[in-house]
């Protein structure tokens, strides 16, 4: 099963500079921990355990074809092959 998942700028050191790498799993998740034994130390990046329970980190936004995937099951969203996997890190700041 093969998934494109792109990568933001601020992740890129941990892919080699590539912009977009090819992972798989049946879910989120464990597309996460094949990447991460392919790219050490990005999982760290995306997921943070509090309080026994592994969850998205706060202020990165992961996108299955599109669709958020706060809204569509979280780190057990199903994919499939040829799914598109977004990376983004949730932007913040300014002043008035």
């Amino acid at each position: 099963m093969a998934i494109e998942v792109r990568i933001p700028t601020i992740l890129r050191t941990y892919t080699g500079g590539e912009k977009a790498v090819a992972g798989n799993g049946a879910s989120l998740s464990a597309l996460i921990d094949d990447l991460d034994a392919g790219h050490p130390g990005i999982k760290d990046r995306l997921v943070e355990e509090k309080d026994g329970k592994v969850d998205l980190r706060r202020f990165v936004n992961v996108y299955i074809n599109d669709e958020d995937v706060r809204f569509i099951g979280g780190l057990d969203a199903p994919l499939s092959d040829g799914d598109q996997v977004v990376v983004l890190p949730a932007v913040a700041g300014g002043s008035v």
